[in-house]
């Protein structure tokens, strides 16, 4: 039977408006209020009403080239100022904007403009040798564009001048497409994930009671906009609501803590890197960070110890957390930044007109010792998979209709793929991924759980926990770590690593082999590339 879990909070209907209107409608009242500041030492920066008139000459611009509605343009460029301008700027044109990682190959470039059809590509001069050679492998563009300058290229900055009229484009909010970022869901490779007008400017007011923001709020926006998590966290979200954004192309901790004590920075949204990073380098010690009123983590899970000592060293209230994927627009769980005490560990509670259930697996659940029964969904307490309903789940894989029905059943549920139990009050607490759970003797270990234990070891800067096969057909934990430089790095052993684990987890959960690595391999988002991982072995 369904146990249909809801949002405390009053529901909030779908936005059945233009993205580009949803983050926009009101940034020419906001006036000179700055949207956009360059966090490096270029220091350039945009107002609202810029804004707001550039991405309206952007769209004039690109129509003026030749793009129409139901084009799909490729925007491959590290966080700048011209990010926003592009993004909304394509899709006041009609265009769908899929995101490119700015570190892509020039082959998993072309992969990606072959598979969602793209015909325009926005670039930066640093990597226009690539998006050159991908768009020869993958044929059919129109033409590459530069943010900034480059011989027989139109830059943007050229855009800007036009004299082409703003395109009047009919948008079906329901059914265009914005947005189409890659993912690999909960296996396989990455898929067009097809996110429409209506499922991101809902997911962005779905948002609005949790972090409330308005002008005066400085955030600071390291995680890539490619990505769906700083794409609506770091841009869209904050831009919406009249706050100023600090740019920075890449993570540099130095040039992030900089960032934070110049621009006087109110608000972070990191991934658990960063967090750790806050909590453990010596460097921290060396910038004004007072101005911070808060942290937000999400894209992977955090340790509750670690988030309390990031809390603790910044002088902050606890460090929040928030779930989602990308096939969700991205947000259906966030703690509230009002919540006196969240429990440790929780990523929130249920956003407003989202529904969740938490259906067992076929497993035991190696804490509480209960397993629900076939077709009954879980109740608060008992772990299973967390499935989710609402207004912004994609529209569907883009050419992929068997694995948008893998993903999507018939009923609307999205299934995730992770694995998670709800408490009494209503909080949410992820305990891993179906797909990396390691299985050893019958009992599922969760390689996060043993992760966030190995990062407590003072000797340890980062850690990373696969399974192996073993010659008895188990799969048995293999820790990847990296030692913290001094003293206490370079004396630590593989035995000391394996005793430290076993005093202080049950017997099945115990690290069985370690490897000692230069660094984790890791998206941007922060998330664990497991897959790297088997494939060095």
């Amino acid at each position: 039977m369904a146990h249909v879990f809801h949002s405390d909070l009053p529901p909030v209907r779908a936005l059945d408006v233009p993205v580009h209107d949803a983050v926009l409608g009101r940034a020419a009242a906001y006036g000179d209020t700055p949207a956009l500041i360059d966090g490096t030492d270029d220091g350039s920066a945009l107002g609202y009403r810029q804004l707001d008139d550039f991405h309206r000459k952007v769209a004039a611009a690109l129509a003026g080239a030749g793009l129409r509605k139901g084009d799909v343009l490729a925007l491959h460029s590290p966080n700048t100022i011209a990010y926003p301008v592009v993004f909304h700027g394509a899709t006041r044109a009609g265009a769908t904007v899929t995101t490119v990682h700015p570190l892509a190959t020039a082959e998993e470039l072309a992969k990606q403009l072959r598979d969602s059809s793209a015909r325009w590509i926005v670039t930066v001069s640093p990597l226009l040798d690539t998006a050159r050679r991908a768009a020869e492998l993958a044929g059919g563009i129109e033409e590459i564009f530069v943010c900034d300058r480059a011989d027989g290229h139109t830059s943007v900055l050229d855009m800007l001048a036009t004299t082409e009229p703003e395109p009047r484009v009919t948008i079906d909010p329901a059914e265009d497409i914005a947005a189409l970022p890659y993912s690999s869901g909960t296996t396989g490779t990455p898929k067009g994930v097809m996110l429409t007008h209506r499922s991101m400017a809902t997911n962005l007011e779905q948002l609005r009671p949790f972090a409330p923001m308005g002008p005066g709020d400085r955030i600071l926006a390291v995680l890539p906009f490619f990505h769906i998590y700083g794409l609506t966290a770091l841009m869209n979200g904050p831009l919406r609501l009249g706050a100023t954004v600090v740019v920075l192309p890449r993570f540099d901790l130095e040039q992030f803590l900089a960032a934070i004590e110049k621009h006087r920075i109110t608000g972070l949204y990191v991934a658990p890197p960063i967090v750790l990073a806050l909590a453990k380098h010596p460097a921290v010690d060396r910038y004004d960070l007072s101005s911070l009123e808060y942290v937000v983590s999400a894209a992977a899970p955090l340790d509750a110890e670690l988030a309390a000592a990031c809390s603790r060293r910044l002088g902050l209230p606890p460090v929040r957390q928030a779930y989602g994927m990308t096939e969700l627009s991205p947000a259906t769980h966030v703690v509230p930044l009002a919540a006196e005490n969240p429990p440790p560990g929780t990523v929130g509670r249920l956003i407003p007109g989202t529904e969740m259930r938490i259906v067992p697996l076929d497993y035991e659940d190696s804490e509480s010792g209960e397993n629900g029964e076939d077709g009954e969904d879980a109740t608060p307490g008992t772990v299973g998979e967390i499935l989710i309903r609402g207004p912004q789940v994609m529209k569907g894989y883009l050419g992929r209709p068997d694995a948008t029905a893998e993903m999507i059943d018939a009923e609307g549920w999205v299934h995730t793929g992770d694995i998670g139990r709800v408490d009494a009050d209503g909080w949410l607490f992820v305990v891993d991924r179906v797909k990396e759970l390691i299985k050893y003797k019958g009992y599922q270990v969760a390689p996060a759980e043993l992760e966030a234990l190995l990062l407590g070891h003072e000797a340890i800067a980062d850690a990373a926990v696969i399974g192996i096969p073993d010659p008895d057909g188990n799969e048995v934990p293999r820790a990847y770590l990296v030692r913290r430089p001094g003293e206490a790095g370079e004396r630590l052993t593989s035995d000391d690593v394996m005793a430290y684990v076993a005093e202080r987890v049950a017997p099945y959960k115990k690290v069985r082999q370690v490897e000692f690595v230069a660094a984790v391999p890791r998206a941007t988002s922060g998330k664990v590339l497991r897959r790297e991982l088997r494939e060095r072995r």
